[in-house]
């Protein structure tokens, strides 16, 4: 058995996430179904760079398995996106070291969520949002997320995660190609952490909330101290750097 790193992209419209579960559409099990036919409908389990929430896409996502050593790459890549539905791409394919880990070896990972203030009926994977906001108050509070803290007061209550402590190192937004754009970088992301934190700074830029409020909300560890989330369908895995 050889151990490969399929680096693919997804929208995530109509899954329900990346990580299977019973009677539920995921983006695993679908891989997986494509990767057993391929294989004599023999089981595969595959292993993924993290988790993404339900509606929520992928720009960049790794995922290992461990399969009987493939003759051609080129052509494996070929006949699984074939058989994938449209809603998910391989790009590429490649043979790693027994010990390489998805999940565990990723170093640090990016989100993106898209945001546009104009009505347009052919932007889908971004949020609608037409009030005027204060991008400099809003980047202003942005700085409170930087370096190692406990992000409670921004997750899902109630997940099977040991720590709530990361580490950002990069949050900020910007405009581009008329859209807002909200970038975060970190070591690790809890559950709803990113459409949390979006849907917090927006207070922030609508005038609800002053840039030290945010100081203030993730002291609390109070998942209540923090705004409404955003909806899943403007959000991105951007980027994983292993």
């Amino acid at each position: 058995m050889k151990r490969y790193f399929f680096e693919i992209a997804y929208n995530g419209s109509t899954y329900f996430g990346w990580q299977k579960q019973p009677r539920q559409h995921s983006v695993q099990a679908e891989i997986e179904n494509c990767l057993s036919k391929l294989h004599s409908n023999e089981p595969i389990q595959i292993v993924g760079c993290g988790r993404t929430d339900t509606g929520v896409h992928a720009n960049n996502y790794f995922f290992h398995v461990d399969l009987p050593q493939l003759k051609s790459l080129d052509k494996f890549q070929f006949k699984l996106n074939r058989m994938l539905p449209n809603s998910i791409v391989v790009h590429a394919i490649e043979e790693v070291e027994a010990a390489k880990h998805a999940r565990f070896d990723a170093k640090n990972r990016t989100y993106r969520y898209f945001m546009h203030s104009d009505k347009n009926p052919f932007i889908e994977n971004s949020w609608y949002f037409p009030k005027e906001l204060n991008l400099d108050k809003m980047n202003k509070a942005a700085e409170a997320l930087l370096g190692t803290q406990d992000f409670t007061s921004l997750s899902k209550l109630h997940t099977d995660v040991k720590t709530n402590i990361c580490t950002v190192y990069k949050a900020h937004w910007y405009i581009e190609n008329n859209q807002l754009i909200f970038e975060i970088e970190a070591d690790r992301f809890l559950r709803n952490m990113v459409r949390a934190t979006v849907g917090t700074l927006i207070e922030v830029g609508a005038g609800k909330l002053e840039p030290k409020d945010i100081s203030t909300i993730l002291a609390a560890k109070d998942r209540q101290a923090a705004k409404t989330s955003v909806p899943a369908h403007g959000l991105f895995l951007w980027k994983i750097v292993y």
